[in-house]
């Protein structure tokens, strides 16, 4: 017998899931089960455990199967320059390219800053747009003109517009959601829009005219199925407004694609964005419609990005690449891993390319279509996500419709409160971000950028008369914590030196190393350099290598045996010695005692530690 004639599943014994369940009973000492259970922002429960699905659900295919197109970011201001790093992403492996203007809701720091026809020839000056590469631009009140500046341009070349694959990008709810204006009422605006989207299609540029852009809401800290909402509540809004003006049904849909952010979050990140799919199927089938394959684009997300220890937004925009091309997108652009420093340079660039490439060409992780089909954990991921972000999109619609929603701000409401949790959660490091919260690296030396960030290049200034609604601020989750690292540099840069925290470790190496571990980490998180201390049992050496650190502050780390036997006379050391004290971990019954002896703070995990640190920094300066 070969080995192509033996079954692999046959060669080991199968066990099951009672005997599954017995093990982790076992590991888990008593504990319940449900401690395994976590649960999403949106609460949708993830189990460690699914069955095999009984059926797979409708397969999440692409509009065309196969590979996915690779996008190559273009967003500097200079349209010259914009244009060689354009033409270096597509002789270096890119498909196409995402076109990104100031006020955008993909400029993150940066974006061109002009719409003229002038502009727009030299950025895709020796673009070969007849090729039929895909080409995204995203729509800005700062570049209203761009669309047709490109229609002009496009005309000028005497190229069949429908040959080429450029998306206009139409999307006037996802702006207003993101700006907190919209040009005129949602009535009167829906008519602009439809004419401009109606002429696109005139013209022939019917591969995604329309976009319905939900990377506000996940930038913003919403969760999954408010991002899908809010995607599906879009789509359905630019439906009616262009079959109320004229569009049948059939010409209408097809101009609508959907923009998703993808995350590190891969099992989520693969559910979504099969989940979007299914549900702008459902909205088809109740139109009248044959449901066919939207078109989806996808963008690694901005919220996950991190100014410190930037060399992690590597694995992290792998990982969500490898979600959204699994789940099923048509287009993938990866944030440059120096993004939020500034405008990323051309080795950043590479990386971004080459995170794809990789992935398609090493891993050809391609090959299959919707691979995730019949996977029990994926399948009933997918489909409480579908029924969840049914529920949030009906929602939606009885409080009027998206339009209507956003008027009244009830949805930003919901979705600031997500991220309202979120924010809390990030605080104590429930939410962990390597190199912001957890693990940072606060010796780590700057990396190069093109240009500093620009936040100016993401405002937009509403027009004389234009209705306000609320605003969704996009933010990075690690912001709170930069701000803490960035106090920190001005203090260095000042004096010469951090604000530190002497560590005093008691008993031997094995009592207190995992707590001055700890304790190191969180107070570096926060800007305050760990000083450790000397291993010793004397309260007197141990307050003179306080005193000799220069520090303002001391951390008491050990173990509960070894803090019950000498944390008071080492505190009332410290405390002599001038020292603000800190214990790491939970005092217990020992809290009184302890701070009697002088400690005033303890660190533990799950402590608010941003809060902790903000006092720390000030108290250690």
């Amino acid at each position: 017998m070969t080995a192509h004639e033996t079954a692999i599943a046959g060669v080991f014994p199968q066990p099951t899931e009672e005997q599954w369940r017995k093990l982790v009973d076992k590991a888990l000492k008593g504990a319940s089960f449900d401690t395994l259970v976590s649960k999403t922002y949106g609460g949708v429960a993830l189990a460690p455990l699914y069955p095999r699905a009984a059926a797979a659900g409708p397969r999440a295919l692409r509009r065309t199967p196969g590979r996915w197109s690779i996008l190559g970011r273009v967003d500097l201001a200079d349209a010259d320059a914009a244009n060689r790093f354009a033409i270096e992403d597509l002789e270096g492996g890119a498909d196409g390219l995402h076109i990104v203007f100031a006020g955008s809701q993909g400029a993150y720091g940066g974006g061109l800053t002009s719409d003229s026809d002038e502009t727009i020839g030299r950025l895709l000056a020796n673009v070969r747009l007849d090729y039929g590469i895909p080409v995204l631009v995203e729509a800005s009140p700062r570049a209203p003109g761009a669309a047709a500046a490109i229609i002009r341009l496009v005309d000028s070349q005497h190229i069949d517009p429908s040959i080429t694959r450029i998306s206009l990008g139409y999307d006037p709810l996802g702006l207003q959601a993101l700006h907190g204006f919209a040009p005129a009422p949602w009535p009167q605006e829906s008519k602009s829009f439809a004419a401009a989207a109606k002429a696109a299609a005139a013209a022939g540029f019917t591969s995604g005219a329309v976009v319905a852009d939900a990377r506000v809401i996940h930038a913003a800290g919403g969760e999954e199925t408010q991002e899908l909402a809010f995607a599906l509540s879009a789509a359905v809004a630019y439906l009616r407004a262009l079959a109320d003006n004229g569009l049948d049904l059939e010409t209408a849909r097809a101009l609508i694609a959907f923009r998703l952010a993808a995350d590190a979050d891969e099992f989520l990140g693969v559910a979504k964005f099969r989940a979007i799919r299914r549900l702008w199927a459902r909205v088809e089938e109740a139109c009248g419609l044959t449901p066919k394959p939207a078109l989806i684009f996808a963008e690694t997300a901005w919220r996950m990005m991190s100014r410190r220890d930037p060399w992690n937004n590597i694995l992290r925009g792998t990982l969500a690449t490898f979600s959204a091309a699994i789940g099923g997108a048509d287009t993938i652009t990866v944030l440059p891993f120096t993004q939020a420093l500034g405008a990323p340079d051309s080795f950043a660039h590479r990386l971004a390319r080459d995170t794809q490439l990789v992935l398609q060409d090493e891993s050809h992780i391609d090959v299959v279509d919707d691979p995730t089909s019949g996977a029990g954990g994926f399948e009933t991921l997918t489909q409480e996500l579908c029924e969840r972000a049914w529920a949030a999109f009906q929602q939606i619609e009885a409080e009027g419709g998206l339009p209507a929603s956003l008027e009244k701000g009830t949805f930003q409401g919901r979705v600031a409160e997500t991220a309202g949790e979120r924010a809390k959660k990030v605080a104590r490091a429930r939410e962990k971000i390597i190199g912001a919260n957890e693990f940072p690296d606060i010796h780590e030396k700057a990396l190069d950028v093109l240009a500093p960030f620009d936040a100016s290049r993401q405002n937009a200034e509403a027009p004389a008369g234009a209705p306000k609604t609320a605003a969704l601020a996009p933010r990075r989750l690690s912001e709170p914590f930069e701000r803490l690292r960035d106090a920190s540099d001005a203090h260095a840069a000042k004096t010469g030196a951090r604000p530190r925290v002497f560590l005093a470790n008691l008993g031997s190496v094995a009592a207190f190393t995992a707590r001055a571990n700890f304790a190191k980490n969180f107070f570096e998180a926060g800007g305050v350099e760990a000083v450790f201390g000397p291993e010793t049992d004397s309260s007197a050496e141990i307050a003179r290598a306080f005193r000799d650190s220069g520090a303002k502050l001391a951390c008491l780390c050990s173990s509960d045996r070894i803090y019950g036997d000498m944390a008071e006379a080492v505190a009332i050391a410290l405390k002599g010695a001038g020292a603000k004290l800190y214990l790491a971990g939970r005092p217990g019954e020992l809290e009184d005692r302890l701070r009697r002896s002088g400690v005033g703070e303890f660190i533990y995990v799950g402590c608010d530690m941003h809060d902790v640190l903000q006092r720390a920094l000030e108290e250690a300066k």
